[in-house]
């Protein structure tokens, strides 16, 4: 079905956290409060996030700045590599760079990723039916963010690689019907103040 109203799609990189398995700093929970404040006004119908705690807590924290929005957990918002290139997609100066970068994926994640993949772009783009414009948070993780920025700007499959965002850093899609998919804000760190901005990116570019 055709949709024919707008989604506005809120993406939003997880706060900082200690580990790849593990919860938020301090300095996380501090970024996903001040997120929060900062959506506080908009009518978001959910917050979707990803299963790993970073995601999970940084939704939370969120949510507890919002009114009455429901929050719910989906593998589909999870941390998974959405795309796995062959060397002929790739430019031929970074084909050795992307590759390594990606070589450690199991054949599990190889499987599985790309079909979450196509699923994210199934849950969360587009139009939708109605009349009224509807507004969706995603807590989730930098390569989905990525993926979706990807996607909306028509852009190949591959190029989901080398697009970085920092943590709690907000990204805003609209989807309009019968009309392209339009970035209206990419990685605004706006709500940190400067000793919270940047985390996510290698030390020198925390600028």
């Amino acid at each position: 079905m055709t949709g024919t109203a707008t989604r506005y799609l809120y993406l939003v990189r997880h706060g900082e956290a200690a580990s790849e398995e593990g919860g938020l700093t301090e300095a996380g929970r501090r970024q996903a409060m001040l997120l929060g404040r900062r959506l506080r006004d908009v009518p978001f119908t959910a917050v979707h996030h990803g299963p790993l705690p970073r995601a999970e807590q940084t939704a939370r924290v969120i949510g507890e700045q919002l009114t009455n929005v429901p929050l719910r957990v989906t593998e589909v918002a999870g941390d998974y590599v959405p795309h796995m290139p062959t060397r002929e997609e790739l430019p031929e100066e970074s084909a050795d760079y992307f590759l390594r970068f990606l070589a450690d994926a199991t054949d599990e994640e190889r499987e599985q990723g790309p079909e979450l993949a196509r699923q994210a772009l199934d849950a969360f783009t587009g139009a939708v039916p109605g009349e009224q414009d509807r507004h969706e948070l995603v807590v989730t993780h930098n390569f989905l963010v990525a993926w979706l920025v990807r996607d909306a700007m028509h852009a190949p499959q591959w190029r989901w690689l080398g697009l970085n965002h920092g943590n709690a850093a907000l990204t805003v899609i609209r989807y309009a019907p019968g009309r392209p998919a339009s970035v209206l804000v990419s990685n605004d760190m706006r709500h940190l103040p400067t000793e919270l901005r940047w985390t996510g990116f290698p030390r020198e570019l925390h600028i």
